[in-house]
C-alpha cells in the first residue's frame, strides 16, 4: 500500500454574522471538496501574520474590507482519505477563526480570479447546511458555538 501525502495547513477564517445572516463563500471547482461552502478565508503565507491572513483573504474572496477581526478560537480536522485530485492523504489543517466586523450593507463579491472561491453570499442562518448550502466541518464547529462567535455589540 502507498503511504498517504502528509500534508498540514494552517488558515485564518473570518466568521461573520449580521442579524439572521452570516457570509460565506462557495468553493470553486479548483478548491476541495467543491461546492461546498465555507467561511471566508485560507492559507496563511509563508512569513505572513496571520491577523493579516484574514484581511487579505476575506479581501480576496468576499471583496470585503475588515471593520475589526478578533482572534476567538482554533480548530483543527485530521483526515486520511482520498483527497485533492483524487489522492490518498493524510491531512492536518489547522484554523485560526476571527470574529470579525464588516460593513453590513456590504455586498459581498469575489475579487480573487482563477481562485478557491467562485461565489460569496450572505446566507439566512436557516439556509446553512440545507440541499442549496452544503457546509464543511468549520461552519458545523461554528454554528455549534453561535455564543463564541457573536459579534461584539
Amino acid at each position: 500500500m502507498v503511504e498517504p501525502s502528509r500534508t498540514q495547513r494552517l488558515g485564518a477564517y473570518a466568521v461573520i454574522v449580521s442579524e439572521d445572516r452570516m457570509l460565506l463563500t462557495r468553493i470553486s471547482a479548483k478548491g476541495y471538496p467543491v461546492g461546498q461552502w465555507n467561511l471566508p478565508g485560507g492559507g496563511v503565507d509563508h512569513g505572513e501574520s496571520p491577523h493579516d491572513a484574514v484581511r487579505r483573504e476575506l479581501f480576496e474572496e468576499a471583496g470585503l474590507k475588515a471593520v475589526t477581526a478578533k482572534l476567538v478560537d482554533v480548530s483543527s480536522i485530521h483526515v486520511i482519505d482520498l483527497g485533492r485530485n483524487d489522492a490518498y492523504e493524510d491531512y492536518h489543517g489547522i484554523a485560526l477563526l476571527y470574529v470579525v466586523t464588516v460593513d453590513p450593507e456590504s455586498e459581498p463579491r469575489v475579487v480573487e480570479i482563477g481562485g478557491t472561491t467562485d461565489r460569496a453570499e450572505w446566507v439566512r442562518l436557516d439556509d446553512i447546511g440545507t440541499a442549496d448550502y452544503p457546509i464543511v466541518g468549520i461552519v458545523e464547529h461554528v454554528l455549534a458555538n453561535p455564543d463564541q462567535f457573536a459579534a461584539p455589540t
